[in-house]
């Protein structure tokens, strides 16, 4: 599988490393086309990879071209790459770029989309994925060795998914570092150095988040696990509770969704 990639920076840099790690495909089977010459040099010494200043360039004889540029720069690119080879698959990573909007622009049909998240720059990502009816069942393959490289990948038929996915799990990461940041000073407020603090609190969700599909126990009967009658922790979840954490976490989910929606 030759891959192309149309922007070699954080993200798009991200999966050249996971596909490398994974054995997905090997160096001389990818392409980076960036416009810093900079990076280009960074990338071709540290992945040994080829790295073009030209997109049209970079995409001759890609099976997949993965579009990772930033949602200002897409409207340029796609004028670049309008009319590519019909058996080529276009796979975009663009925040906000709909199916439509990316056939459209590349006049193109034969396009993935994906909603990768944070982690994935370590290889322990989640990314929802979708397609056109243009994408082949080898195709859709190729997409999925491609994601999955990156941790776990979700396929969806609809498209709305994807505006879920990016509340959930693309921003979802954020959500979850402010919480491990508000335990670690909770930590530190009670009398812990911060050092001890971060060490407990990183541990802790690690292993807690582990324990689920280990256990393949429902999270409520998890907690209950830990929460005795009358205990410290009954008293911690009741404040919890009165500050409505759950529902302040169900509306920062929903403002996120309309807002990916209007994207």
């Amino acid at each position: 599988m030759r891959i192309a990639f149309i922007g070699g920076g954080t993200m798009g840099t991200a999966i050249v490393r996971c596909l490398l790690t994974k054995k997905v495909a090997a160096p001389q089977d990818i392409v980076i086309s960036d416009v810093s010459l900079a990076q280009r040099e960074l990338l071709s010494k540290e992945y040994g990879v080829s790295a073009l200043a030209s997109n049209r360039k970079a995409i001759e004889g890609a099976d997949v071209a993965v579009l990772a540029v930033k949602p200002q720069d897409l409207a340029q690119v796609m004028e670049e790459l309008r009319n590519i080879p019909a058996q080529q698959a276009m796979l975009s990573i663009v925040a906000g770029a709909s199916l439509a909007s990316l056939c459209q622009g590349l006049n193109h049909n034969c396009i993935i989309r994906a909603m990768p998240n944070m982690p994935a720059q370590i290889g322990e990502g989640m990314t929802v994925w979708t397609a056109t009816t243009a994408v082949s069942p080898k195709q859709k393959k190729m997409a999925q060795s491609i994601l999955g490289s990156l941790g776990m990948e979700i396929y969806v038929a609809d498209e709305k998914y994807l505006d879920m996915a990016t509340a959930l799990s693309g921003s979802g990461p954020a959500y979850v570092f402010l919480f491990i940041e508000a335990l670690i000073d909770a930590g530190v407020h009670i009398g812990l150095s911060r050092d001890i603090a971060q060490r407990l609190v990183i541990q802790t969700i690690l292993g807690s988040t582990r324990v689920v599909p280990e256990t393949n126990k429902h999270p409520a009967e998890l907690r209950d696990m830990v929460t005795s009658p009358g205990g410290t922790t009954t008293e911690a979840l009741l404040q919890l509770e009165k500050g409505g954490l759950r529902s302040l976490l169900l509306e920062a989910v929903v403002a996120a969704y309309d807002k990916a929606k209007h994207l």
